[in-house]
Parts: C-alpha cells; sequence; structure tokens
C-alpha cells in the first residue's frame, strides 16, 4: 500500500523553514480553492507554485493536466486544499466531455473558485463566454487571475472583462515567477471557512504516491515526443516497493497504436531507456530517495474512447450526452 505524499518525503523542499502549526486555542480556516480555465494557461504552474511542490506536469504542450490535481498548502491557522482541474473543452470526444466532468465536478466542492486566464495569449470571444459560464456555475465566491504577468506581450484586458461580468476580483501574477502571489493567497485564504484542517498539516498532496510517480512517467513522455503520442499515452504503476533501497517501481506505459509502440521502445530499446532514466530522476528528487524504474510498454488500442478505458486509469467517466 503506499502512503500520502507528506513533507517527510521533501525534507530537502522544506528545510529550516518554521513550524506550520497554529497556536495552541487559536481557531483554523479550512477550505478547497479549484482553479480553472483555458487549455495552457497555466493552472499547473499557479498549483505548483501555491502548493511549494511540483506536483502537476508543466509541460510547453497545451492540455497537459487530465485530471484533478490536489495540492496541500497549510501556513499558520489557515489550510487551503488546492483543485487543479484540466482545461475546459467544447468536445464531443469521451475523453474530453471526461475532462470537463471533472473540472465541473470540481466546482461542487469548492469554497473559492478561480478563473485562470493566460495575460499572454489572446482570448476570442467565445472563450471568455465558456469561463463566464464557468464561473456562472459556481455557488461560492470566485476570483479571476491574469497568469503569466512576467511575459513581455502580458495583457491583462481579457482577464479584467471577465471578472467585471463575473464581479470577481482580479490579480495580475506570474505563477512562474511567484510575482503577485502573496495578494492572491491572503485573498483566497480570507474567503475560506472557518474550520478544522482537513488534512493533516505535514502533506503536500490528497492522492497517493504511486500516482504523482505515474503522472512524472507521463510528464516525460510529454516531454519527449510529439505530435499524438503524448496524448495517447496512460501510464499505470505496477508494483512499488517502498521498503527497499533503491525503491522498485515497475510501470507499464499505454498506447493507442501498435505504430505508437514501435516509437516509444525506439530502437534497441533506446528511447524507452531514455524515458525510464529521465522519469527516474525526477522521480528521486520528488521521493528524496534512490530509484529503481522497470518501464513496459503495451497497446491497448483505442483505451481513450472507450469507458473501460477511462476507469481503468481512474479518469471522470462523463454522463452519456442526451
Amino acid at each position: 500500500m503506499t502512503s500520502r505524499l507528506s513533507l517527510r518525503y521533501l525534507p530537502f523542499m522544506h528545510a529550516g523553514e518554521p513550524d506550520h502549526r497554529p497556536p495552541v486555542g487559536q481557531s483554523t480556516r479550512a477550505g478547497y480553492v479549484a482553479l480553472g480555465g483555458l487549455p495552457n494557461a497555466g493552472k499547473s504552474t499557479l498549483l505548483n507554485a501555491l502548493a511549494g511542490a511540483h506536483l502537476s506536469i508543466v509541460t510547453r504542450k497545451a492540455q497537459t493536466t487530465w485530471q484533478r490535481i490536489t495540492g496541500i498548502r497549510t501556513e499558520g491557522a489557515v489550510q487551503m486544499v488546492i483543485l487543479d482541474t484540466p482545461g475546459i473543452l467544447d468536445s464531443p470526444r469521451l475523453f474530453h466531455r471526461s475532462m470537463v466532468a471533472d473540472a465541473r465536478g470540481a466546482l461542487l466542492e469548492a469554497d473559492v473558485v478561480v478563473a485562470v486566464v493566460d495575460g499572454a495569449a489572446s482570448m476570442r470571444p467565445s472563450e471568455l463566454t465558456a469561463l463566464a459560464d464557468f464561473l456562472a456555475e459556481a455557488r461560492c465566491p470566485v476570483a479571476v487571475v491574469a497568469n503569466k504577468a512576467d511575459h513581455p506581450r502580458f495583457d491583462p484586458r481579457a482577464a479584467r472583462q471577465l471578472a467585471e461580468t463575473a464581479a470577481a476580483p482580479c490579480y495580475p501574477v506570474s505563477a512562474l515567477e511567484g510575482a503577485g502571489l502573496e495578494t492572491l493567497i491572503a485573498d483566497l485564504e480570507s474567503r475560506l471557512p472557518e474550520s478544522p484542517f482537513l488534512y493533516p498539516e505535514d502533506e503536500i498532496a490528497a492522492a497517493p504516491t504511486r500516482f504523482f510517480v505515474a503522472e512524472f512517467i507521463r510528464e516525460t513522455v510529454f516531454d519527449r515526443f510529439q505530435q499524438e503520442i503524448p496524448y495517447s499515452v496512460a501510464v499505470q504503476v505496477d508494483e512499488f516497493r517502498e521498503g527497499e533501497d533503491p525503491v522498485y517501481i515497475a510501470a507499464t506505459v499505454y498506447v493507442e497504436r501498435q505504430s505508437q509502440k514501435g516509437i516509444v521502445v525506439g530502437k534497441g530499446g533506446a528511447a524507452i531507456r531514455a524515458v525510464g532514466g529521465a522519469a527516474r530522476r525526477r522521480i528521486e528528487y520528488f521521493l528524496g530517495a534512490r530509484v529503481y524504474l522497470d518501464l513496459w510498454v503495451k497497446v491497448w488500442d483505442g483505451w481513450r474512447h472507450k469507458r473501460e478505458g477511462l476507469m481503468t486509469f481512474g479518469y471522470t467517466v462523463p454522463d452519456e450526452p442526451g
């Protein structure tokens, strides 16, 4: 059984920081903050910045977050549980509907909903409408983040227009460099309800460690392959033996076609060895322990378009369209 991820796995990330526990007798706040937005707006980078750890995949390719990632930020008397959701897409495909269902499901849990807008990219009127509709579904306070304030082409006007439509505050930030985050965090914390902490104070994520191991392998595939291959890959951790030195991990990389398997494996296995080496280094840094990573590649024909495939890999199975 794999434990959940806590600060004890990450001594290198929080060494020397003060005790985060609230003073004895002090009331506490805790709640859920859902991050929503279009693909490639920087939601995952913002989650990682808020949680203080690399929990969600970040690549240059769009739509890399396929299911909800939960990070936890505990500071003083406040615990913020951050939900990074897949990008909002208008598509009839089963896999895309799965991601949208996951994002909308987060709205039902949230105490605050944050729409993250790419301030360095232009936005079509239809996209602005989609974001406004998304915020309108929230049953809680909302806010808008104009992300990528560090970019030379940063323009917050679309984010401000969205904020005005939603009657919400707008915060220009750089999730990558940290600019503007203190003001955003203070506002989000003030909106959370008085509540006991929802998770132990040393936990930084609400998923089993093996979930993040699979995500790091998938992130490496996104970094190393082009075109449709990264979007056809699922990763399943088959074995995880924490008590060994090195930690033993066996995982299977699933692709949708035999031709894709040949590319991922590579000549003489060179490509999958490169994936394994890069992923292993990321996992070792994440766990703070040596790792032996054993990777296999298999074909599951069209898994993204099958309800059984989505269920097997832990994705939300959407309702059939009416």
